[in-house]
């Protein structure tokens, strides 16, 4: 789909959304098994970026499949807490993961998040409350953020 942050495509089994990759989808690497098209599913998930991208949704409630390592599901569900319009630091996940060594490790598992925007990774800074690391690009980031009336730094 095209959007204000560029093309994203999005990528569901019968029942879940379970990635979403920045780019076309000639960029993006689909599951085995997966057919490309529409279904009633990603028409809502598309309904609720666009409502997202307006200002006009900060939740969405569309299912989420995420497969990953208990480390990883740790740490993509803490993000799941993050409120809309609000930040935290890859310390403050660790801690809250019950792992306040263990910064590098939450990076590492933002970077490897299938379901960007709807498991808000972008929400994550650095210590410093600067932008570091996405997986779309940090001008995507910040344009994310911006959309959630996140004053950033200059």
């Amino acid at each position: 789909m095209t959007t204000v942050i560029g093309p994203l495509t999005l990528v569901a089994d019968e029942d879940a959304l379970v990635a979403v990759h920045f780019g076309d989808e000639g960029s993006a690497t689909l599951p085995y098994g997966a057919v490309r098209g529409e279904s009633p599913l990603l028409g809502e998930v598309a309904r609720q970026l666009m409502g997202y991208f307006r200002r006009e949704r900060r939740r969405f409630d569309v299912p989420l499949r995420m497969e990953g390592t208990d480390f990883q599901l740790r740490t993509w569900n803490a993000l799941l807490t993050i409120p809309y319009g609000e930040t935290r630091t890859y310390g403050q996940i660790a801690a809250r993961i019950g792992s306040p060594r263990a910064v590098r490790a939450v990076g590492g598992a933002n970077r490897r998040n299938p379901l960007s925007i709807f498991v808000p990774c972008h929400r994550v800074v650095g210590a410093d409350g600067g932008l570091v690391g996405f997986g779309g690009g940090l001008e995507v980031k910040r344009r994310l953020l911006e959309i959630e009336g996140v004053r950033l730094e200059a």
